[in-house]
């Protein structure tokens, strides 16, 4: 497919954001197995900001649309492949907010360990980046992006691609996952959200390649957002 045979978008308002990228896709005569712009190009081509493009391309990778492979990019998934939409909804309607906390504490800990291991120094960049964003965040919903993107960078930085799958996986039940107990009191996070030190702490023990440190800080993070949202570890 020629590059040059991709349409451009207007800006498009957030609630659009997934319609528009799948206009795209079909417009672009995306084919099964062609890899989509860079998150920078779809960025300007559509119109949007970051933090609205990643939950496009996270809402279009749980339906299995697409996939996205590390370090090579987003790639559009083959026709038969693409049942991961009613595999979510099965799961998003049986696991409970509780239980999904406790298979991240299982998970994720052991992504950081690995992570301090074989952390390649892009890695850490992209985890400083992510950090930063979420720091800087003007919405609770951009921190919630920036967030997430902050934890699958652990997930990439482990340099396991089975590892990283399980974590996609479950971040895709996480995000459909209702949260019903989550209140906001404000149109942001506060400068001394607590999960902005914890952040620091994991990637603090990332960049000095201390696993057994890495692995505890991500533990006491989730053990903290599990508290935050549940009143109980």
């Amino acid at each position: 497919m020629e590059s040059g045979s991709v349409m451009k978008f207007e800006v498009v308002e957030a609630e659009d954001t997934v319609g528009a990228l799948r206009q795209f896709i079909i417009d672009g005569s995306y084919s099964p197995g062609d890899r989509l712009p860079s998150e920078r190009d779809l960025i300007g081509r559509l119109g949007i900001s970051r933090s609205a493009l990643r939950k496009a391309l996270g809402k279009l990778e749980n339906e299995g649309s697409i996939w996205r492979h590390v370090g090579k990019g987003t790639f559009v998934a083959a026709q038969e492949f693409q049942t991961g939409n009613s595999q979510l909804k099965l799961l998003s309607e049986t696991v409970t907010p509780v239980q999904l906390m406790r298979a991240r504490l299982s998970l994720e800990p052991a992504l950081a360990k690995e992570a301090a291991v074989n952390a390649s120094e892009n890695s850490v960049a992209n985890l400083k980046e992510a950090r930063d964003r979420a720091v800087n965040a003007a919405t609770w919903d951009e921190y919630e992006a920036e967030d997430d993107a902050f934890h699958r960078a652990i997930a990439e930085a482990s340099e396991n691609v089975l590892l990283l799958s399980l974590f996609d996986h479950l971040n895709g039940v996480r995000r459909a996952v209702a949260w019903n107990t989550v209140v906001r009191t404000s149109s942001r996070p506060p400068a001394d959200h607590s999960s902005f030190n914890e952040h620091n702490q994991i990637l603090t023990a990332i960049q000095e390649r201390n696993a057994s440190a890495a692995q505890s800080a991500m533990r006491e993070h989730l053990n903290s957002v599990s508290t935050r949202l549940f009143g109980e570890e």
